[in-house]
């Protein structure tokens, strides 16, 4: 496996022990707690998910639409790919591989492909239009006002239309939102990359709406 950058490398992630799921579910177990009392051991968004899940279900049923719903011309590959890269922008492991592991597997391509296109998406190999969405989630990420005319004409001429200009946008703006969420309390993440790379196929099967968070 390529080097993970160091932005990869930083965050709480490094307290948490190396191991990775053995197919029945088992986690790891975080060395620290959460700014709150969780009451549960899950790592990431799902532990405040479970602690309350009057907010988990808008999150999830937005993150539904946003992701997976296939009445949409960018694929759900592209769209987590979008979200991957403002989960990397945003220093958030536990988002960043999450969404990676799931492009990856729709896209076909394996993790040190997608830690290069996080870290040069201009060279990545992706398609053209992809590669004029993504400043536009850079921009998003640091502040929407950032977004210029000339990005979203370069996107429209490498051919996105106004919807996918809008979903890069929503999708962005949306991880901001997790990814904070996820930091914010201080959740823990496992470290190990490959936990999240054996998850994805379940994870893209099973959707972001009906899912089990302990599972």
């Amino acid at each position: 496996m390529a080097h993970i950058p160091d932005r990869m490398e930083s965050g709480q992630s490094t307290n948490v022990d190396r191991h990775h799921d053995d197919g029945g579910g088992k986690l790891p177990s975080p060395k620290f707690s959460a700014h709150i009392e969780l009451g549960n051991n899950l790592p990431g968004i799902r532990g405040p998910m479970a602690y309350s899940p009057e907010t988990a279900r808008p999150l999830n049923e937005l993150a539904e639409v946003l992701l997976r719903d296939d009445d949409n011309t960018l694929s759900r590959g592209e769209r987590e790919l979008i979200a991957t890269y403002t989960s990397y922008l945003n220093d958030c492991f536990f988002c960043q591989n999450v969404h990676g592991s799931l492009a990856q597997h729709y896209l076909e391509c394996d993790m040190p492909t997608l830690d290069a296109i996080k870290l040069h998406p201009e060279t990545g190999p992706i398609s053209p239009k992809l590669k004029a969405l993504l400043p536009i989630a850079a921009a998003v990420q640091k502040g929407g006002k950032n977004v210029t005319e000339a990005m979203i004409a370069k996107a429209r001429s490498e051919g996105a239309t106004d919807r996918e200009i809008h979903d890069t946008v929503l999708i962005a703006a949306a991880f901001c939102m997790y990814n904070r969420y996820v930091d914010g309390l201080a959740t823990w993440a496992p470290e190990d990359r490959q936990f999240y790379i054996d998850r994805a196929p379940r994870r893209a099967a099973e959707g972001y709406i009906d899912y089990d968070l302990y599972k």
